[in-house]
């Protein structure tokens, strides 16, 4: 089985250009400036969730169980990689309900692990949150 195609340099991290393409049956070659998918020049990490995020037909809560991540994290990889594609994220998506719920929270944990409040306050505060 042939090697997958690097995406981008290994010294400097630019993107990579193809210049040669063979057909594995008749051997016939091809050379010039090939550009690579958008997809190849991910990082492997992006790739590999861009594909479970494909097997499990985009719900997020499976991404969540396969992955064993948090919604917020998932979440957050799904906007890297949009973004890393080249598409802008909606800014609607941002400010969401499901969104502005998630701020809210990890800023709790985020206050709880800077010791501004203890373990009660956060849990008072992120059963406020649930209860609205």
């Amino acid at each position: 089985m042939p090697n997958e195609v690097v995406g981008r340099c290994p010294v400097c991290g630019e993107a990579l250009e193809v210049t040669d393409l063979q057909c594995p049956s008749c051997h016939t070659r091809i050379s010039g400036s090939f550009d690579l998918c958008k997809f190849c020049k991910l990082p492997p990490e992006q790739r590999a969730f861009a594909e479970i995020f494909i097997k499990n037909r985009g719900n997020i809560r499976e991404v969540e169980r396969e992955l064993g991540i948090s919604y917020p994290t998932v979440r957050s990889r799904l906007e890297a990689l949009i973004r890393a594609l080249g598409y802008p994220v909606d800014e609607d998506d941002e400010s969401s309900d499901d969104a502005r719920l998630i701020r809210q929270r990890k800023e709790i944990l985020d206050r709880l692990s800077r010791g501004e409040i203890n373990a009660t306050e956060a849990a008072r505060l992120l059963k406020n949150l649930s209860s609205r």
